[in-house]
């Protein structure tokens, strides 16, 4: 398994990373003995970054990541949790974040974890679930950098979601070690300019400013949250189709548009479309880690085959430029 340098943290972490998110529901609702068989297999492939949230099955997630970890005891095993702050604990968010993160230590049976994620979206004024800019730098970063302090987590992070404007002003103060970055074959913006009028949030080439700002890069939303599956069908333990982040305003649209993509299978390139958007993901080089969301040992075993492929070669990527124009002035 290759490992990537992750920003300036110094910590190398495999390129695919392991999604216990309630997307994929394998670590929320899945059989014990295949959780604990999946993450073995993710170990003995090298696997090595580990990505759990309190919001992930309400604590199921992060309890079944921690009692796993506690059996099978890996070395090096890097794990990622995240604080959602509710509009009603924006007066007190140093406690909030607070228990929260002692809440996800305790279930996950850990002194530590490696990075700690501000999951809330970040916009320039706030409102709503989201943060305001002056929030999250004001009264976010001094609460996360008391837990640094404290030992509690190692390095801090944010799923950068949100306003694009108030995302690169966030990523540019360098308070964060890292960012979850959305970015797949329906939206490549964190990396690249957009067609005109192409239908998906315009992240502005975001992974210049996690390079200029040493920040590292977990990948996510690789799959459009299943939908470059190309396939609306959904394994009975994954969650229900999941509100699009980043792209088309609706789950069907993506699924859509995703089988648009399918002459990079028919050309070749890739034997499925999962694989193509796996490689795709990895495929750049500021990439750190990449989470693919797993419902079973043999979606883990997919990922695993796409990745040790490698990155997909130039001539995939003039072929999915074109296959992108088609798409510029469609309604999002």
């Amino acid at each position: 398994m290759q490992l990537r340098v992750f920003g300036r943290t110094g910590m190398q972490l495999s390129v695919l990373g392991f999604g216990c998110g309630a997307v994929g529901g394998l670590m929320v609702r899945g059989d014990p003995a295949e959780q604990e068989r999946t993450i073995a297999r993710a170990i003995a492939a090298g696997v090595n970054y580990f990505d759990t949230a309190v919001q992930y099955g309400n604590g199921e997630s992060e309890k079944n990541l921690g009692s796993v970890l506690q059996r099978l005891k890996p070395a090096n095993a890097a794990v990622g949790t995240k604080v959602r702050l509710l509009p009603s604990e924006f007066g007190r968010i140093a406690d909030a974040v607070t228990m929260s993160l002692e809440g996800s230590l305790e279930r996950l049976r850990l002194d530590q974890v490696d990075i700690f994620h501000l999951h809330n979206p970040i916009t320039e004024t706030g409102g709503g679930l989201a943060l305001s800019v002056r929030q999250v730098l004001g009264d976010v970063v001094p609460a996360f950098e008391r837990l640094r302090q404290q030992g509690k987590t190692r390095f801090l992070g944010i799923t950068a979601v949100g306003d694009t404007a108030a995302l690169h002003q966030v990523i540019d103060s360098r308070a964060f070690d890292s960012a979850q970055v959305v970015y797949n074959m329906l939206n490549p913006s964190a990396a690249e300019e957009l067609p005109t009028n192409y239908p998906a949030q315009d992240y502005g080439r975001l992974f210049d400013h996690t390079k200029a700002a040493g920040v590292g890069v977990v990948g996510i939303r690789v799959l459009a949250g299943g939908a470059l599956s190309g396939s609306a069908e959904r394994h009975p333990i994954a969650g229900p189709a999941p509100e699009p982040i980043g792209s088309a305003m609706s789950y069907d649209a993506d699924v859509d548009r995703a089988r648009r993509l399918v002459p990079l299978v028919k050309e070749g390139f890739a034997t499925s479309l999962t694989e193509a958007a796996t490689r795709f993901a990895l495929s750049h080089p500021a990439m750190g880690t990449t989470l693919v969301g797993i419902a079973t040992l043999q979606q883990f075993e997919d990922a695993l085959a796409a990745v040790q492929k490698g990155p997909l070669p130039r001539a995939a990527f003039d072929r999915l430029s074109a296959l992108w124009q088609e798409f510029s002035g469609e309604p999002r």
